[in-house]
């Protein structure tokens, strides 16, 4: 092997270990800010004394086994029946449709302002069933949950006081977990969450920097959302893309470490594979989208690196790659 060759490699190595090492550092960075701010949850807000009118929008795509209890935890929320509208945004090609039907026709004989809206062509995916709803949306708030969620009851009452504060935009819960300990692939897929649910989102939020609506269980202003130009379908995370959207517009977010959503982990490996692909695709596609405006704007540095890392993250993977295909040359140059 050429000393040529050789030093090749060697400055491609430590320059992909320089990259690990940032991505790594910055971990220690959100632990800080984790322990700085944890507890310290400020004010919080006043109950509500007018509730306003609220939209609840439940997205669907064949979801056979879990949209009735989906619809069933959504008219059990705590929250006037006047001042609450559902939209269930099915989208299904199975049965599905069917049970939604059903369920809909129920409890609107309830009494429950609750519509379903089918779309035969999905075009925009989520996002454009989201977009669809929106535009027929009567709420001044749009509560979302994907269909394998179950918002507890109080979600409303506790997470609408902080819109007091005409600045904030959206609210993002914490998720929980119903099947944990189904098995040692749930078991690490709850650790994995915790972590981004339990120390990043909170460390972000304490420190004042950019968090993102995770795409279910949270809630928002609808005229944060058509301020920042709507949801859009140009990438696989529009909930990511949004967020950031909306908050280069200076809208604030809120993260509540206190409310938790449950919800239910991938339990086979398939749909867990096909889960994290539609979110490192769509991260590095929201990245290569919002990274340009992001530096543009008027905001501090601080502000503008750790968005760049947050949206960036998943570049840690290549280079991954790249150092364990590389580790075989280092022995043999040691050697």
């Amino acid at each position: 092997m050429s000393i040529v060759l050789e030093y090749s490699i060697l400055s491609v190595y430590f320059a992909a270990l320089f990259i690990l090492l940032i991505f790594g550092a910055h971990g220690f960075v959100m632990v800080y800010y984790y322990k700085k701010h944890r507890g310290l949850t400020g004010l919080r807000p006043k109950p509500l004394t007018r509730p306003p009118r609220v939209t609840v929008q439940l997205p669907v795509y064949n979801e056979y086994y879990v949209v009735e209890r989906l619809l069933r935890a959504a008219c059990r929320l705590d929250y006037p029946r006047d001042l609450l509208e559902i939209q269930v945004l099915d989208d299904s090609t199975d049965e599905t449709l069917n049970v939604t039907r059903k369920c809909v026709a129920e409890y609107r004989a309830q009494g429950f302002d609750i519509k379903l809206l089918h779309r035969e062509e999905r075009s925009g995916y989520k996002a454009g069933a989201l977009r669809a709803g929106l535009e027929n949306a009567a709420g001044e708030f749009i509560a979302i949950f994907d269909a394998d969620f179950v918002p507890p009851r109080d979600f409303l009452m506790r997470t609408l006081p902080y819109f007091s504060d005409n600045k904030i935009g959206m609210v993002q819960t914490r998720w929980g977990h119903l099947n944990r300990d189904y098995s040692i692939l749930t078991r690490l897929q709850a650790i994995g969450l915790d972590g981004h649910f339990v120390i990043e989102q909170a460390a972000r939020n304490g420190a004042g920097f950019f968090i993102n609506f995770n795409g279910t269980a949270g809630i928002w202003r609808k005229a944060c959302i058509l301020d920042a130009g709507n949801w859009s379908d140009d990438t696989l995370t529009e909930d990511l893309d949004l967020s950031y959207r909306a908050q280069l517009r200076g809208w604030n977010f809120k993260y509540l470490t206190d409310t938790v959503c449950d919800s239910e982990l991938p339990a086979e490996i398939g749909g867990l594979r096909s889960q994290q692909f539609r979110w490192t695709k769509g991260a590095i596609e929201t990245a290569k989208k919002i990274l340009p405006s992001l530096w543009r704007a008027n905001l501090p540095l601080r502000l503008k690196l750790q968005g760049t890392v947050h949206l960036a993250n998943n570049l840690v993977f290549p280079f991954i790659l790249i150092v364990s295909l590389l580790n075989p040359f280092l022995v043999w140059i040691k050697n």
